[in-house]
């Protein structure tokens, strides 16, 4: 009985390990990180008492990317994003009362912006790419998403529609 629950945490740390590894393997080839989140313009705009703070959909938005551009990028180059500035498709309206103070009211008139910069390195070293970019989806209520449960749905549809024009597979 002692060499099976020795085989099974073997096992369960080697699965740990691996997932571990693979997570740091992802982070090595795509790194995404933001400035203050404070000045975001959803920070600034969105005063709601128990909204989830910035740091958290950060790490859910930053997380989506790094799997994403992980898909898309060729073996051996490396991705690295800083969100400059974020504002989420909907807005908290105060006007509507107390009650609502915490209520993302998504309208088409508050759509989703992402402002980054990126560095697009090789394998050797050399940087491939590089710039800001201002991403916008003023249509973004005309389109379907494939989880409408996502609160992050419509910034995450956005980035994957950035990853895809910027990093498409060249032709030749």
């Amino acid at each position: 009985m002692t060499l099976r629950l020795a085989g099974r945490g073997a096992t369960l740390a080697a699965l740990c390990f691996a997932t571990i590894a693979g997570a740091a393997d992802l982070s090595a080839r795509v790194n995404v990180d933001w400035t203050d989140p404070h000045a975001f313009s959803d920070t600034r705009d969105n005063p709601g008492i128990r909204q989830m703070r910035p740091e958290e959909w950060l790490a859910l938005l930053s997380r989506h990317l790094q799997q994403r551009a992980d898909r898309i990028l060729p073996a051996g180059e490396r991705l690295d994003v800083t969100f400059t500035d974020v504002d989420r498709a909907g807005r908290v309206e105060p006007w509507r009362g107390p009650e609502w103070n915490d209520v993302r009211i998504v309208k088409d008139i508050y759509p989703p912006r992402i402002d980054l910069r990126f560095t697009l390195t090789g394998a050797d070293g050399r940087v491939l790419a590089s710039g800001e970019r201002k991403l916008r989806d003023s249509a973004f209520l005309m389109r379907s998403t494939p989880d409408d449960s996502d609160p992050l749905r419509f910034e995450k549809r956005m980035l994957d529609d950035w990853l895809r024009k910027e990093f498409k597979p060249k032709r030749g």
